[in-house]
């Protein structure tokens, strides 16, 4: 068990037959373990060294064991901070080699082509954790996994990092049941949220050195995503996001009191009129009637002075009623 801290099989056999004992000759401790003299004489040199052992003063020289749960303590400890230094270096010369590769890459190798759904999820947990600055998203269906999966979790962790997370969310996504309530979530864990009538593309952005694009077949979400390394196409989708970003409407938190009869289910009516979802899927999904839909949107638009349903959903979402 010992060998995780950098102590050999046959330290470890002395250590335990030296604790046993508490402390001992090195000749008492012979006739306890499977080893010969010189066997036995190196392995306590490294104990010693290691912190497991101590020598006695006297002759015959005596060893006395450490404290199991000190000497745990200690190497478990220095194993933690010779941890600490081997990321710190690796840090370092991962920075080198995103330099290196930023400017050495071959044209045809800044667009890589990530295969597998395990594949692309593993690849967007590892930038996701290598970002240092900010994380960047464009959302809209088709979805390759349930949107709805408690990922407000992970915005936390990555917020809690000190990162900024801001995402754009095409209008359809919020119609998504449930679809609101997880964005809310992730919003009280410090993302920043706005919604648009049309997200062109989904996308994640890591810093300014990858970006994540599912690759979509006949509508649907390919087990497979591009992934873009630094150059003028990573630039360009950058731009694409910020010039959105400022056309988009924030998802506040709540504001202003939801109008008087759609407390219940006004929050998923208001994500269904901003997704453009008609009258009658409204009714279908909220279980009302045609007439009950058409009243309580009307109110909504005469609420917020809206001339339009989207107008309407769209500024209910920047009052933060969602």
């Amino acid at each position: 068990m010992w060998h995780v801290v950098g102590v050999s099989a046959p330290e470890e056999h002395v250590y335990e037959a030296l604790t046993l004992r508490r402390q001992a000759t090195l000749g008492e401790l012979l006739g306890d373990v499977t080893l010969s003299r010189a066997q036995l004489t190196r392995a306590l040199g490294c104990l010693i060294e290691h912190g497991l052992v101590d020598r006695l003063p006297g002759r015959p020289a005596r060893y006395a064991a450490t404290p199991p749960d000190q000497a745990a303590a200690s190497l478990i400890a220095e194993q933690e901070r010779n941890l600490l230094r081997l990321r710190t270096h690796a840090d370092q010369l991962a920075e080198q080699f995103r330099r290196r590769d930023a400017t050495e890459r071959h044209p045809g190798e800044l667009v890589e082509v990530v295969e597998g759904a395990a594949n692309l999820r593993a690849t967007l947990v590892r930038l996701q954790r290598e970002a240092r600055v900010q994380i960047r998203g464009m959302d809209r269906p088709p979805y390759l996994d349930n949107p709805v999966s408690g990922n407000a979790e992970e915005t936390h962790q990555l917020t809690d990092r000190g990162l900024s997370y801001r995402v754009i969310y095409d209008r359809s996504a919020l119609a998504i049941p449930g679809r609101m309530a997880e964005v809310w979530r992730g919003i009280q864990h410090g993302e920043r949220a706005r919604v648009t009538a049309d997200v062109p593309m989904k996308m994640l952005i890591c810093d300014d050195r990858f970006a994540v694009i599912p690759v979509m077949t006949g509508g649907k979400v390919a087990e497979a995503a591009y992934l873009v390394y630094p150059s003028s196409l990573l630039d360009a989708f950058i731009a694409l996001f910020e010039t959105l970003w400022e056309r988009s409407v924030a998802v506040n938190r709540p504001g202003e009191e939801l109008p008087d009869g759609l407390s219940d289910r006004g929050a998923e009516l208001i994500g269904l009129l901003a997704g453009g979802a008609t009258d009658e899927s409204i009714a279908r999904t909220l279980g009302w009637s045609v007439r009950t839909v058409h009243r309580h949107v009307h109110r909504i638009m005469a609420m917020v002075g809206a001339e339009t349903r989207f107008q309407a959903g769209m500024e209910a979402v920047r009052r933060g009623w969602l």
